[in-house]
């Protein structure tokens, strides 16, 4: 809480987002894609031209600074796709610390490029075996990793666990939105109707909706995972379908049966797939300040596919998710209304999955 508004501990900061992870990022109007769904306009807030091509980079070099000012030399963490395993195995680098990252079996399978990119970076990638093979077992291993060896760093990629964990990421993340509100304003001389994004920890959304909360003509909108359909069982529809429950120790919207065991979580993108959701996303909604909608495999790949062809822009499967929804909302709406999308991350992650696996099944 000291380095938060520490001068020079903000000001190296800056210099990092600035010079090394490439912002702003640019807030990008998809002429194409609203012409084609003759609506609201859609713009893009371009997370995926990060460095390492997504958000996550936001959240690692924040806690990679603040590791080093605490003389840590040891990281620890968990991966889900392994964009935020990549950011962190490149921040290890830059820092100059050594790296376990903790990544389900079944994500290492799907997501095999993140994995040779954090090997190449000198991580150590460790696979976890147990329960479903997915982003929830990762973090268990990770948490217990760090149980043991206190001396290390457990660097988080989401907006959950106990606090401070979830204050910290998405104070690295909120970024996002006031960039956000500061280009939109530029170029539209209003704020947007529409904040959408997709959600499954939710960093890449509490990261744009931050700055937004207290502005009531804003809807913030959480895209959650549908999977193979709300009505089965395979989904993450932990905001939509969950009760409050506790996990890796936090409270939050939770799948969970009757007696309060927790369910397993699905969804092709691994970076959904998980069965809580960030603890101020869940009193977002409580508070009625948030919009929860889902978007299925299909629909997300889809939404993939069409940017891909419309825009020239390749979006990872997480991403696509909230794609999917907005522009299902932009043809609704009028032409003078505006929808921005937070597109997380690039999908060159998923493209081999998605060809291989998911259009062709």
């Amino acid at each position: 809480m000291k380095l938060k508004n520490d001068k020079q501990f903000k000001k190296e900061l800056a210099d990092l987002y600035q010079n090394y992870v490439g912002r702003p990022s640019v807030l990008y109007f998809a002429k194409k894609l609203t012409k084609k769904y003759g609506g609201a306009k859609i713009y893009l807030k371009r997370e995926d031209l990060n460095h390492t091509g997504a958000h996550k980079i936001n959240n690692t070099v924040g806690q990679a600074l603040l590791a080093q000012k605490m003389g840590k030399k040891r990281l620890i963490a968990e991966t889900g796709a392994g964009q935020h395993g990549v950011a962190v195995a490149t921040v290890a680098a830059l820092f100059d610390m050594s790296c376990d990252i903790y990544m389900g079996n079944r994500d290492i399978v799907n997501q095999k490029m993140n994995v040779y990119r954090m090997k190449m970076l000198g991580a150590n990638v460790i696979p976890v075996t147990q329960g479903q093979g997915t982003l929830k077992d990762a973090v268990d291993v990770a948490l217990g990793a760090f149980i043991n060896d206190p001396e290390a760093f457990y660097l988080i990629g989401s907006v959950v666990g106990p606090h401070p964990l979830p204050m910290i990421v998405r104070d690295f993340q909120k970024i996002i939105g006031k960039e956000t509100r500061k280009q939109i304003l530029k170029v539209e001389s209003k704020l947007p109707n529409y904040l959408v994004a997709c959600v499954g920890g939710g960093s890449n959304a509490m990261g744009l909706f931050y700055d937004f909360i207290d502005e009531s003509e804003v809807k913030l909108v959480a895209v959650e995972p549908a999977g193979e359909g709300a009505n089965t069982t395979k989904h993450g529809l932990a905001l939509k379908k969950g009760r409050p429950g506790v996990i890796h120790g936090f409270k939050c919207n939770l799948l969970q049966d009757k007696d309060g065991n927790i369910l397993e979580s699905y969804s092709a993108a691994s970076g959904l797939d998980y069965p809580g959701v960030g603890p101020e996303l869940s009193s977002l909604k409580e508070l009625g300040k948030l919009r929860v909608v889902g978007a299925t495999d299909k629909e997300a790949v889809a939404a993939m596919i069409e940017l891909s062809k419309e825009e020239g822009i390749i979006p990872a499967l997480e991403s696509a998710h909230a794609l999917a929804y907005a522009t299902k909302l932009a043809a609704k709406l009028p032409n003078e209304e505006i929808i921005i999308v937070n597109l997380s991350g690039r999908g060159d992650k998923d493209v081999e999955n998605v060809y291989e696996n998911l259009i062709n099944n």
